[in-house]
C-alpha cells in the first residue's frame, strides 16, 4: 500500500505491557506495475516478531509501555509518540556561527528578492486579462 499501515494485535490475557513497533525505515521500495511498495526481508521479518514477541525495546523502532503510558498519551498508539527525543548539539565557535547566519541570512535574502518578482509577474499576467 501506499499508506502507512497500522497492525493491532489484540490479546485480551496481556495485563502487561504493549509494544509499540515502527518499521518506517525497514525494507525496500518496490515498483509494482503502477504502484510502488515496500518489500521487507526475512531478517527485517524476524526483528519485527522478535520484538514483538519478546517485548524489546529498540531505538527509534519499538517500544513497551504500560497501559498507564498509553492513557496519559490520549491512548495514542504510535510508537513514535513514546520515543526519547534525541538532540545532538554540536559545538561551534563564534566565528562559525556568524558565518551560518551570514549564510542562512543571504539565502533568505535570495528567496525574498525571487518573491518580489514572482509577485510582480503575477500583477501582470493579472492585469493582462480580459473579459470577453
Amino acid at each position: 500500500t501506499s499508506t502507512n499501515v497500522s497492525i493491532i494485535f489484540i490479546d485480551a490475557t496481556n495485563k502487561d505491557k504493549v509494544v509499540l513497533i515502527d518499521a518506517s525505515n525497514l525494507g525496500k521500495k518496490v515498483k509494482d506495475g503502477k504502484n510502488q511498495k515496500t518489500v521487507l526481508t526475512p531478517t527485517e521479518e524476524q526483528q519485527i516478531i522478535e520484538a514483538f514477541n519478546q517485548k524489546q525495546e529498540y531505538e527509534d523502532f519499538s517500544v513497551a509501555v504500560s497501559y498507564e503510558d498509553i492513557s496519559n498519551k490520549n491512548y495514542s498508539l504510535s510508537a513514535g509518540q513514546y520515543f526519547d527525543v534525541k538532540i545532538e548539539y554540536v559545538d561551534i565557535t563564534p566565528e562559525e556561527f556568524a558565518a551560518k547566519m551570514q549564510g542562512y541570512t543571504q539565502n533568505l535574502k535570495e528567496l525574498f528578492k525571487e518573491s518580489h518578482t514572482l509577485e510582480e509577474e503575477i500583477k501582470k499576467q493579472l492585469a493582462g486579462l480580459k473579459y470577453e
